[in-house]
C-alpha cells in the first residue's frame, strides 16, 4: 500500500478496491468540470491525475526505491530516472512545482495581471469587509485542531480553505502539511465553484428583505492612474514590513497587477494573465490529482474536511455581513450589508452572487461593482492570514 513521507508520494504495489472507487471519484470530478463547468480549468486536470495514480502499475507516482527523494545531477539524469521508473512523472511535477511553491506563486501573479482592484481602492472599506471574512478561517482552524484529526499544520491548511483562494490555499499546505494538499486543494476549488449554492442560504438568513434592498449608486469613485499604480506597490512594501511571510504571495499578486496598470507592459500582462497562467493550472491541477490515491484519500479526516469547508464558507460569508452591518451603524448613507459577503474572495462568484441577490431584492439596483470591492480585498486578506499561519507556525 501507499505511504507519505515528508513530501514524497510511493508508488502501489497492487490494485485494490480503493483504486476503484476513487476511478469512480474521478469520473464524478470530470462530469463537475466538463457537464457542470465547475472550476473546469482545474477540475478537469485534478480528475485525470486521480485517474492516472490509481492504475498504480503505471508508476507515475513513485520514487526511488531507498525512499528517498531523487536527486538529478542534470536533465538527462532526470529523464532518465523517470524512464528507469526511479521516478514518477506526476512527482517530479509535485516535487519541483509545488512542494518548491513555484507553481502557486506564479500562478497569483497571473491572477494580479487579471484583477482589476479599482473597486477596493475606490471604497477603503472593502478591506475592513475582506477583513472580517477571514473569521471562517479561523473558527474552522480552532475546530479542526478541537476535533483531533489535525495536528496545529494542518488545522491552519484546512481553515485557510475559508478564504475562498486557491493560490493561497495550495501555497499554505505545500508548506505546512504537503501530505493532505490534495483533498484540501480539491475541496477548495470545489467549493469556490460551489458559492452559487453556498452563500445564498447564509445571505438569507442574516439579512432581512428590506436591507438586501438598500439602492447603492451603480457607480463607485473614480480611481485615477496614479493611485492604481501605487496601490500595488504601497501593499507590497506594508506587507513586507508587518507580514513578511506573506511577501512572496502578496508580492507576485501586486507584481502581476503592476504589469496591469502600469500602461507600459501590457504584453507582459497579457502573457501573464493568458496561457501562462492556464499551463501553470494545468500543471497544478495534475499534480494534485496525483497526490490522490486511494490509501491516502479515503479517510475519515477527508470527509472531516469536506465538512469544515462548509462551515469556514458560512462563517467567512458572515463575518463580511456582520461588518457591514456594523459599518452601517455609523454610515450616513447606508450601504446593502451583502456585499460584505463578497469579502470571502472566490473572484468574481461571490460578487456576482451578491449582485444577482441584489436584483431580485431591488430591480433597481446594481451592486456587481461594489461587491467587487470586497471580493479583491479578500484575496489579498487570504494571503496575509495564509502569512501570519506561516509566521506562528511554519
Amino acid at each position: 500500500m501507499p505511504f507519505i513521507s515528508g513530501e514524497y508520494i510511493f508508488g502501489f504495489s497492487g490494485f485494490v478496491w480503493g483504486n476503484i472507487v476513487m476511478l469512480v471519484i474521478a469520473g464524478v470530478i470530470l462530469y463537475l468540470g466538463i457537464a457542470r463547468k465547475m472550476e473546469p480549468v482545474l477540475l478537469v486536470p485534478i480528475g485525470i491525475g486521480i485517474i492516472l495514480v490509481n492504475l498504480p502499475f503505471g508508476g507515475l507516482m513513485v520514487c526511488n526505491p531507498g525512499g528517498q527523494p531523487f536527486e538529478a545531477g542534470s536533465l538527462s539524469e532526470l529523464l532518465a530516472a523517470i524512464g528507469n521508473g526511479d521516478i514518477g512523472l506526476l512527482n517530479v511535477i509535485f516535487t519541483y512545482g509545488i512542494a518548491s511553491e513555484i507553481i502557486p506563486l506564479l500562478i497569483f501573479l497571473g491572477v494580479g495581471a487579471m484583477m482589476d482592484f479599482t473597486p477596493a481602492i475606490g471604497r477603503p472599506t472593502s478591506f475592513l469587509f475582506g477583513a472580517a471574512a477571514q473569521i471562517g478561517v479561523f473558527i474552522v482552524f480552532i475546530a479542526a485542531v478541537a476535533t483531533g484529526f489535525f495536528d496545529i499544520n494542518e488545522a491552519a491548511c484546512v481553515g485557510i480553505i475559508g478564504g475562498s483562494d486557491g493560490p493561497p490555499t495550495v501555497y499554505l499546505t505545500a508548506a505546512l502539511a504537503p501530505q493532505i494538499l490534495g483533498p484540501v486543494t480539491l475541496v477548495a476549488y470545489s467549493y469556490m465553484a460551489l458559492v452559487p449554492v453556498l452563500q445564498p442560504p447564509v445571505i438569507r438568513l442574516l439579512t432581512s428583505k428590506k436591507e438586501r434592498a438598500i439602492y447603492m449608486d451603480p457607480e463607485v469613485r473614480p480611481v485615477s492612474r496614479l493611485e492604481s499604480i501605487l496601490f500595488p506597490i504601497m501593499i507590497i512594501i506594508i506587507t513586507g514590513l508587518f507580514v513578511p511571510k506573506a511577501l512572496p504571495l502578496v508580492g507576485c499578486l501586486m507584481f502581476g497587477n503592476l504589469l496591469r496598470v502600469s500602461g507600459v507592459t501590457d504584453g507582459l500582462a497579457r502573457s501573464a494573465g493568458g496561457v501562462f497562467t492556464d499551463v501553470l493550472t494545468f500543471l497544478l491541477g495534475l499534480a494534485v490529482g496525483g497526490l490522490m490515491p486511494a490509501a491516502l484519500f479515503l479517510k475519515p479526516e477527508t470527509l472531516i474536511i469536506v465538512g469544515l469547508a462548509v462551515v469556514a464558507f458560512a462563517f467567512g460569508t458572515a463575518g463580511g455581513i456582520w461588518s457591514a452591518k456594523l459599518a452601517n451603524v455609523f454610515l450616513k448613507k447606508k450601504i446593502n450589508p451583502m456585499i460584505g459577503a463578497a469579502g470571502v474572495s472566490a473572484v468574481p462568484m461571490s460578487a456576482r452572487v451578491v449582485h444577482k441577490m441584489g436584483l431580485e431584492a431591488n430591480p433597481d439596483n446594481y451592486l456587481l461593482m461594489h461587491a467587487l470591492g470586497p471580493n479583491m480585498a479578500g484575496a489579498i486578506c487570504t494571503s496575509l492570514v495564509a502569512g501570519v499561519f506561516l509566521g506562528m507556525i511554519g
